[in-house]
């Protein structure tokens, strides 16, 4: 699944162009390296996003297409 999709789908990010706008900023980084948001993302990838001065550091548990709202967080762990 495209970074930019897992961002949105897990709701990390509210929505999908926010999500691509982030990446091409600069601000989210898979494994330690700056990502766009074309990469694919799976399970067991580290994401780190910067939203100014907080940074949100998760684990990819299992990649879901479409998820409900309460089932969303079941697609990450937080670091």
């Amino acid at each position: 699944m495209r970074l930019d999709k897992f961002l949105k789908v897990s709701r990390l990010i509210k929505r999908r162009t926010v999500a691509n706008e982030a990446c091409d900023a600069g601000r989210v980084s898979v494994n330690d390296k700056v990502a766009k948001a074309s990469l694919d993302v799976k399970a067991g990838d580290i994401i780190e996003i910067r939203f100014g001065e907080r940074k949100m550091k998760v684990r990819v548990k299992e990649i879901i297409e479409t998820t409900k709202k309460e089932n969303a967080a079941d697609m990450y762990e937080a670091i």
